[in-house]
């Protein structure tokens, strides 16, 4: 589908109902469906067609690369380089995998939507004093539900598509609880919503899968540990996207096809 450019009145009197609709529709449905549904797999469901509505709506496409890296059903932490809103429904919709993701607890006091996201399996995490303890718990039931983590290392969107250091506290529980992590790196999202602007373009968006790594077997793992870790990981992704930062739209179309 070819999307023209942006023009105002485009925004107000397309993309601003059509969107508002998917919400609506999806966002009903999705807590009818976690009444029945406590694992949250229907919930899931819906958060996948509205990304993808979301994208079809704005004019984004997306070429994946690495899909065959991951094996559908199994548990992983995606660990992620964070440029735009639009990063989360490029990686829902391109995601075979029921994915969770780690909120702030202030999502949690918001009415009917801090219920719903805890009952779909979504974690809250008080970044001021987190409960560790609790938070692992919660991550080694993953396994046995077959769920996966979506994690923004960088703590914040970027400011200028550069990668940020990312966090260490996230690479701590992923060793502690044993979980494979899997880089992701997400190129060109930026240039349809940066951050700062409210506005939607229509843009080509990469988002390259990387070998899943196996966490170091340590019984009690430092933070030095989970650094080192999240360096390495770090080292992937902005690998990615300082490579690929400028691609072109003849590269993208080439791993498209």
């Amino acid at each position: 589908m070819k999307v023209p450019p942006y023009h105002w009145w485009r925004t107000v009197f397309f993309l601003i109902p059509a969107i508002s609709v998917y919400t609506i529709v999806l966002g009903a449905a999705s807590i009818v469906s976690s009444l029945f549904d406590r694992r949250g797999h229907s919930a899931h469901t819906c958060a996948r067609a509205w990304s993808w509505l979301i994208l079809r709506t704005t004019g984004v496409q997306v070429a994946v690369e690495g899909l065959d890296r991951v094996v559908p059903g199994e548990t992983y932490v995606f660990i992620s380089n964070h440029q735009s809103i639009y990063d989360t429904p490029v990686i829902f919709a391109s995601l075979p995998h029921q994915l969770r993701i780690i909120a702030k607890t202030s999502l949690a006091r918001f009415p009917v939507l801090g219920w719903h996201l805890r009952r779909g399996g979504h974690l809250f995490v008080d970044r001021q004093h987190p409960d560790r303890a609790g938070i692992l718990r919660r991550w080694r039931a993953l396994v046995s539900e077959g769920l996966s983590l979506i994690i923004y290392a960088e703590g914040t969107r970027s400011a200028d598509g550069r990668v940020g250091r990312f966090k260490a506290g996230s690479f701590l529980l992923a060793i502690q609880a044993g979980l494979p992590i899997v880089p992701l790196a997400v190129i060109g999202s930026r240039q349809v919503m940066p951050k700062g602007r409210l506005r939607t373009e229509p843009a080509d968006v990469r988002l390259i899968i990387h070998d899943p790594i196996a966490p170091p077997a340590i019984s009690n793992p430092t933070i030095q540990d989970a650094k080192a870790l999240a360096d390495q990981v770090h080292a992937i992704v902005a690998a990615s996207v300082d490579r690929l930062q400028n691609g072109t739209i003849a590269e993208f179309q080439k791993v498209k096809t």
